[in-house]
């Protein structure tokens, strides 16, 4: 038998799977701007522990003082009510505008138009005037006698004028908000219900609601720390809120800086218990979606350290 004849092995074209080196991917570029980013990083963290402007000493000596700690609470109260207030006044405002009728509708609508117009300091400034306009408020007969009355300023205070102006801007948002919840459930549902014979409002109550809570919730959250931020308006009616004590305190002593640091403090630190607070309760309402409820932090630091996928 000849050498020709004898059948060759066929080329190995494929190594084995297991045997394959792998080479991760080089991000150089990425590398780069990561130790741009920390060098930073550093010289910041470094420049608010050695520059002596930032006056450490004075910013614990005025950061859990007895005043800011008040102002603070005057604060979340102004927060507090106006989100209240304002998401309950803007939920009838937002049915208003989904009504068929053109009368409420059309109410709504510019209510809403104007509100979002006007800057809300011009309307805490307004109200805080109002008995410029009306000296006394009463109730009776529309264009008919008066059966009771009050002076404006005894009926609303300072406080009183801030709630209102805070609640009636908010409203406006809120209502824009609901609504875009409200549109986002699926209106085949509210038809089944009304085929069941379940009443209309038991139908908003407890199957509208609900569902338009996964879109609401979001943008409300954001609406909600986006006006403990803006309680800092109400500086000009001069009410003790967080950031009229801090003036007021660095108006005496001249400590800017260090009074400032105290008032970004608190701010942080509440606005991000709002944002732990939202996030637990968008993730109590994505329970039975068709999408799973995100991982909480600890569920995620936990993935991280045994290198899980997410």
């Amino acid at each position: 038998m000849s050498s020709d004849t004898l059948t060759e092995p066929a080329p190995r074209l494929v190594e084995d799977p297991a045997e394959l080196k792998v080479v991760p991917t080089r991000h150089y570029a990425r590398w780069a701007a990561g130790a741009a980013v920390l060098v930073l990083i550093a010289q910041f963290v470094h420049g608010l522990a050695t520059n002596p402007v930032w006056e450490w000493h004075v910013f614990a000596e005025y950061v859990f003082s007895e005043t800011i700690v008040q102002a603070v609470w005057v604060t979340l109260q102004l927060t507090a009510y106006a989100t209240v207030l304002g998401f309950l006044l803007g939920t009838v405002i937002a049915f208003m505008r989904l009504s068929r009728s053109p009368l409420l509708s059309t109410v709504a609508w510019a209510y809403i138009w104007i509100f979002r117009s006007i800057p809300m300091i011009v309307q805490l400034v307004f109200w805080f005037n109002l008995s410029a306009l009306y000296k006394e408020l009463g109730l009776g007969i529309p264009f008919g006698p008066v059966f009771w009355s009050v002076d404006s300023n005894t009926l609303i205070g300072t406080i009183g004028a801030a709630v209102i102006g805070l609640t009636l801007h908010q409203a406006a948002y809120a209502a824009e908000i609901v609504r875009g919840g409200v549109l986002a459930v699926d209106h085949g549902q509210l038809e089944a219900a009304a085929a069941l014979g379940i009443p209309r409002l038991r139908q908003i109550r407890r199957i509208v609601l609900p569902q338009a809570m996964r879109a609401i919730l979001p943008t409300a959250g954001n609406e909600v720390i986006g006006l403990l931020k803006g309680t800092s308006v109400v500086y000009v009616m001069s009410i003790g809120e967080l950031f009229y004590q801090v003036q007021v305190i660095y108006g005496r002593n001249g400590r800017v800086i260090p009074l400032l640091l105290v008032a970004t403090a608190w701010y942080v630190v509440l606005t991000s218990l709002l944002s732990i607070a939202q996030y637990y309760v968008e993730r109590r309402y994505a329970r039975g979606a068709d999408r799973t409820p995100p991982p909480t932090p600890f569920q995620r630091a936990r993935r991280f350290l045994t290198k899980e996928s997410p």
